[in-house]
């Protein structure tokens, strides 16, 4: 799929991991904007980088 905006390619594929017959999302669905749109993994947050949605990780 190509970005009309920017005439990129999409990389959803780096988000998910094939181990023979099984598929694993390495991202965070945004539980705002459903399915499809991934949360960013910063240091001691998730955010939404469409509609801002942030949860902060727990401290042990």
């Amino acid at each position: 799929m190509v970005d009309k905006k920017n005439n990129k390619e999409s990389q959803v594929y780096k988000f998910y991991k094939l181990d023979g017959n099984s598929i694993e999302c390495l991202k965070r669905d945004c539980p705002r904007c459903g399915k499809g749109v991934f949360m960013a993994a910063h240091k001691d947050r998730l955010t939404c980088g469409k509609c801002g949605f942030t949860e902060f990780n727990k401290k042990k």
